[in-house]
């Protein structure tokens, strides 16, 4: 479901009324590829409520690109609520999910195995509740970036 930032917090009182250990990670998940539905998998099996913090297109463009998203909000969010793995989307347009993981304050918090826990700008909120950080590694050669420079070169 996609929920709304004031909703979320609410929810995840509820999920945890239930006894449910709630799991975070966020990102832009532009183009949707293999690699990201692994990777959203292994978040996952981290719990039992899956919740991805989408960047907003604003915050796309800050962080990628003015040539991206390729894929607007909307769209980006049907895509990954499509995926078993995935419970909850809640947009988000800061430059990172500091403030969203402050409030959601998942058990569980995850990033790419291309970060390390003291570069994760999350990572002292997590651990100043007792949260735990878990790094997925990354499927060798799947990337949105690289996906774009395929088509780039591709002519059709």
């Amino acid at each position: 479901m996609l929920i709304d930032r004031k909703l979320i917090v609410e929810t995840c009182k509820e999920i945890r009324q239930r006894g449910k250990k709630i799991v975070f990670t966020n990102g832009c998940f532009d183009i949707l590829h293999v690699g990201h539905v692994r990777y959203l998998t292994t978040a996952k099996s981290f719990g039992d409520v899956l919740i991805v913090g989408l960047n907003t297109d604003e915050s796309v463009k800050i962080l990628k690109g003015e040539n991206r998203p390729i894929n607007n909000e909307k769209d980006r969010a049907e895509v990954l609520l499509g995926l078993k793995a995935v419970d909850y989307v809640v947009l988000f347009g800061e430059r990172t999910a500091e403030n969203l993981v402050s409030e959601i304050r998942p058990d569980v918090y995850v990033k790419g195995a291309d970060y390390t826990v003291d570069k994760i700008p999350e990572a002292k909120i997590v651990q100043s509740y007792g949260g735990q950080i878990e790094l997925v590694k990354f499927v060798d050669g799947h990337s949105t970036t690289n996906t774009i420079k395929k088509l780039s070169a591709t002519s059709f």
